[in-house]
Formats: structure tokens, C-alpha cells, sequence
């Protein structure tokens, strides 16, 4: 089976450093669903407008290289633990295959590329490429006491955040409060605890720079 991109996601995040390691972690941050050529005519979203959630499958088109090791060490697990990789949801693996699911804000039905979906609570970069867009189902896609491995076990623990008010005030509100939760969950690898490490992240088209100490991140410029 061969699959072209039905469409394009637009996100605030230029790379993956950064991005939030699962859809609706940052229930602000707002995306749009740009679709390809071939696929804007508003037919092919008719009744959409009555769903709140849809899901994506789209690509992990930054990885530089491919998947080759049946394990993988997931970063919830400190990246000091083995994982197969059909047990995680890592980008390397076999099929560089993600999926998530964001909530539609709104669709915009005539634009001069088509119609645009508008969503909030994205896991994807800017550019990534979707195969597919399918509605979200409560009766088949929600069991809330389903058992989820070893992330049952995990805690989540939130950084404090400090950016200046110079630095603040580059953003309006809405990008202020979702690049404020996005960095409360550590956009660092869970290895990494170098407090004079200084790491940065493209977010709205500005480079933020940041460190981290004794649980305060502090945005730097």
C-alpha cells in the first residue's frame, strides 16, 4: 500500500525539541489542519462539524535516522529502562507512524487553501504530514479503566515557570499560557538534569532559551 499526505499541520513548534510528548498534555495550543490540493473541497469534511475530537495519523517525518532495535527506552521511564517498541509509543519504530487526538476548535470552510481545520491540544511539529483524519467515538475509543502499563505507575510532576515580563510580553495571552504549559512539563529529555545546561526551543517563531533548576525553569531570553 503506498500513502500520499492528505494534509499539513500548522503548530507554533518549527522542530520537536519542545513539543509535547502527547496530544492534550497542552490543551491550549492551537494547530491548524492544512489539507493538500487534492482534498480541499469542503465534501470531504461534510458532517465533521458535529464531532469535538478527531483523531490524526500522521508521520515522524524529523527522525533522522530509521528504526532498527526491538526495544526503546522511554523518556517517562527516566530513558534508563527497555521497552519493546509495540509497547510504547516512541517515534522510532518500524513504521514512523503517530497518532493522536486533538479537539476541533472550529473549521474554517473558505480560505484560499481550502478549508482549514482549526484544533487545540497538538502533539505535532509544524509540517508534519497527515495520512488520515478520523472522528473520535466515545462508545469504541473510550475505556477509562483500561490498565496502561507502566505509565499507571509514573507520577507527573509540573516545573514552576518564570519568564521575565520583557520576554512575556513578545507573546499575546493565549501563546503566553500555552508556552507556559508547555514548559511545565519539561521539554528536556528525563535524563538530563545539568542545572548549568542551557537548552532552547523555537516556539511562535522566537528562540526560547531556558534552564532549569531544583524544579524552577527560568526562561533566559
Amino acid at each position: 500500500m503506498q500513502i500520499e499526505p492528505i494534509a499539513i499541520f500548522r503548530s507554533p513548534f518549527q522542530t520537536k525539541f519542545g513539543v509535547p510528548k502527547q496530544s492534550g498534555l497542552v490543551k491550549e495550543l492551537r494547530g491548524e489542519i492544512v489539507l493538500e490540493p487534492p482534498y480541499r473541497d469542503a465534501d470531504y469534511l461534510r458532517g465533521l462539524q458535529d464531532f469535538d475530537y478527531i483523531w490524526l495519523i500522521w508521520e515522524f517525518s524529523a527522525n533522522k535516522h530509521q528504526a532498527n532495535s526491538p526495544v526503546v527506552r522511554p523518556p517517562v521511564l527516566g530513558g534508563n529502562q527497555r521497552m519493546g517498541v509495540f509497547a510504547t509509543r516512541s517515534p522510532y519504530r518500524p513504521n514512523a507512524l503517530g497518532l493522536s487526538v486533538v479537539k476541533i476548535e472550529l473549521i474554517e470552510w473558505e480560505t484560499s487553501k481550502g478549508p482549514v481545520i482549526h484544533v487545540l491540544g497538538g502533539d505535532l511539529m509544524d509540517g508534519t504530514p497527515i495520512y488520515d483524519i478520523k472522528p473520535y467515538l466515545v462508545y469504541a475509543d473510550c475505556y477509562p479503566d483500561a490498565r496502561c502499563g507502566f505509565v499507571d505507575n509514573r507520577s507527573w510532576p509540573k516545573l514552576k515557570v518564570i519568564i521575565p515580563p520583557v520576554i512575556a510580553s513578545r507573546f499575546n495571552p493565549e501563546q503566553l499560557k500555552a508556552l507556559t504549559h508547555t514548559l511545565e512539563l519539561d521539554p528536556r529529555p528525563h535524563y538530563h538534569h545539568d542545572a548549568a545546561k542551557v537548552y532552547g526551543m523555537l516556539f511562535e517563531g522566537e528562540d526560547i532559551h531556558f534552564k532549569v533548576e531544583n524544579g524552577v525553569l527560568s526562561v533566559m531570553e
